[in-house]
C-alpha cells in the first residue's frame, strides 16, 4: 500500500475515534479491538489491501514499538501513589518478578512437550507471551495519579515493571540458540543481565527522575519565574535515562517506568502535598488534567473503551476550606501528552498488527497456545505468586484473569529477530505470538467491562 493511502487510512481513523469518543466509550469493547477489526478486514487474512511482513519489517518495528512501550512505562510510572511503601508495592512485586518468572518456566514447558520447540526458542517464547503489556492494558490500569484503586494499581505496577524483568529470560533464550553470552554455566547471565542490568535500571531511573523533579522545582522557584516546558522535559527524560541505560548495559524499560516513579514521587514531596487518610500524598490534579479526566469519565485515559468509572469521591462539606491551586509539576502537566501518543501508538500499531496475521497463522499451535497461557499458566503463576499475600478474593481472581498481551511482546520478538533469530524458527514464533496478542486484545477486551462493573458494583 502506498504512502498516501496510508496517510489516508490512518487519518480517517483518527477521525473516527476523535468524533466518535462518546459512542466508543458505551460500547462493551475496547478501542483496540476496533483497530484490530480494521486491520484484519483490510489485511492479508481478508481483503488484501495491505500486508505486513514482521520477520522483513522487524527493524522498523522494534523501533516503533520500542516508543510506544517506553511512552506508557513512564506514563505508568507517573500515575503510582505516593510516597512508596513496601507493603503496598509488594504484590506488584511478586507479580512481576515472581509470578513472571512463574509464567516463563510454564510456558517453556509447554513450549518443548507440546510444540515441540527447542528449549531456547521455548525459553525465548516464554519470556516473550509472559509479561503484560503497558499500551493495551489501561483499561485495567490506574487512570491518574490520584486513583486509590488496590486491583488497578497491582495491575499497572506489574506492568511497569514486567517489561524490564522479562529481558533476563530474552536474553537466556538467546543464549541457549546460541545468540548471546551467557558465560560457563551462566554466570555472566547471571551477574549482568540479571543482577546488574535490575538493580542498575532501578538506580538509574529513580536517580533521573529525582534529579529532574528537583532541578525543575528550583527552576520553578526563581524570581522572576522561570518557564519549564514539561512535555519536551518529560520526552527528554525518557530518552536520556534510557540511553544511559543501554548505553551501561541495564534494561531501559524498567528504568523508564522508575523515573516517572521517581519523578512524581520527589515533586510531590517537594510541593509539601499534604497526606490523606491512607497516607499517601494528595496528587494534586491540574486544570488541563482535571477537564481531561471529567471529559474520559467512564473510559481510562488512553484508551476510550467501556471500563467502568470507580466510584464517585465524596463531596466536601459545605463551608469546607478549598484546597489550594495545585503547583505545576513536570510529571502533573506532560501526563496528557504522553497520553495522546499513547491512543496514536495504540491506533497505529494495533492495525499493523491486523496487517501482519494470514490465514495460515491461525493452527493448531497459536490456539493452543493462547488457551494454555490464559487458562493456566496466567491464572497458575498470579496464584502462586501472591500466595500468602495481602492480595485476596476477587482481587486475586480478576489479577489472574487480565494479563493482557500486546506491543511489549511485539518489541521482544523483533528484539530477537535482529539480533540473529535464525528465520524458519522467526516465522513460527511470529505467527505464534501475534495470534495470542489478537486474542488476548479481543477475549480481554471483552470481559473488561462486564467483570469490572461487576467488581465495583459488589
Amino acid at each position: 500500500m502506498s504512502t498516501t493511502l496510508w496517510f489516508i487510512l490512518i487519518g480517517c481513523l483518527m477521525l473516527a475515534r476523535g468524533l466518535a469518543a462518546t459512542t466508543l466509550a458505551k460500547l462493551p469493547v475496547t478501542s483496540a479491538i476496533v483497530y484490530l477489526g480494521v486491520g484484519l478486514a483490510l489485511g492479508p487474512a481478508f481483503i488484501g489491501v495491505f500486508a505486513v511482513d514482521p520477520y522483513a519489517e522487524a527493524g522498523i518495528l522494534e523501533v516503533l514499538t520500542e516508543l510506544a512501550v517506553l511512552i506508557s512505562l513512564f506514563s505508568a510510572g507517573v500515575k503510582m501513589p505516593v510516597p512508596f511503601s513496601l507493603a503496598r508495592w509488594a504484590p506488584s512485586l511478586r507479580l512481576a518478578w515472581l509470578s513472571m518468572s512463574i509464567s516463563v518456566g510454564l510456558m517453556t514447558a509447554f513450549g518443548t512437550l507440546v510444540l515441540g520447540l527447542p528449549l531456547g526458542a521455548a525459553v525465548l517464547l516464554g519470556a516473550i507471551l509472559a509479561p503484560t503489556d503497558p499500551v493495551l492494558a489501561t483499561d485495567v490500569q490506574v487512570r491518574h495519579a490520584g486513583d486509590r484503586d488496590q486491583l488497578r494499581f497491582a495491575l499497572t505496577c506489574e506492568a511497569g515493571m514486567n517489561d524490564g524483568s522479562a529481558f533476563p529470560f530474552v536474553m537466556l533464550g538467546l543464549g541457549l540458540l546460541g545468540l548471546h553470552e551467557l558465560g560457563e554455566f551462566g554466570w555472566r547471565w547471571a551477574l549482568l543481565d540479571v543482577a546488574w542490568g535490575t538493580a542498575g535500571a532501578v538506580a538509574i531511573g529513580i536517580a533521573g527522575g529525582a534529579a529532574l523533579a528537583r532541578l525543575g522545582w528550583a527552576l520553578r522557584g526563581q524570581d522572576p519565574k522561570h518557564e519549564v516546558l514539561d512535555d519536551l522535559v518529560g520526552l527528554g527524560l525518557i530518552a536520556v535515562v534510557y540511553g544511559v541505560s543501554v548505553w551501561l548495559h541495564a534494561w531501559g524499560f524498567l528504568a523508564v517506568f522508575f523515573a516517572g516513579v521517581a519523578l512524581r514521587q520527589t515533586e510531590l514531596v517537594l510541593a509539601g502535598v499534604p497526606k490523606d487518610r491512607h497516607g499517601l500524598l494528595k496528587a494534586p490534579v491540574t486544570a488541563h488534567a482535571a477537564s481531561h479526566s471529567a471529559a474520559g469519565h467512564g473510559a481510562p485515559a488512553g484508551t476510550g473503551s467501556a471500563a467502568p468509572a470507580p466510584a464517585p469521591s465524596p463531596q466536601p462539606e459545605a463551608g469546607a476550606p478549598q484546597p489550594a491551586e495545585a503547583p505545576l509539576t513536570v510529571s502533573g502537566e506532560s501526563l496528557i501528552f504522553k497520553e495522546h501518543l499513547e491512543r496514536l501508538s495504540e491506533l497505529t500499531l494495533v492495525l499493523l498488527l491486523g496487517g501482519a496475521v494470514t490465514a495460515q497463522a491461525w493452527d493448531w499451535r497459536a490456539w493452543s497456545t493462547a488457551l494454555f497461557l490464559f487458562a493456566l499458566a496466567r491464572p497458575l503463576s498470579v496464584y502462586l505468586g501472591l500466595a500468602r499475600s495481602t492480595v485476596r478474593g476477587r482481587v486475586r481472581g480478576i489479577s489472574a484473569w487480565f494479563g493482557v498481551r500486546g506491543i511489549g511482546s511485539v518489541y521482544y520478538l523483533m528484539y530477537a529477530i535482529n539480533h540473529g533469530l535464525p528465520q524458519p524458527l522467526a516465522r513460527d514464533l511470529i505467527d505464534i505470538t501475534l495470534v495470542v496478542i489478537m486474542l488476548s486484545i479481543a477475549v480481554h477486551g471483552i470481559s473488561v467491562k462486564p467483570l469490572f462493573d461487576r467488581f465495583w458494583r459488589d
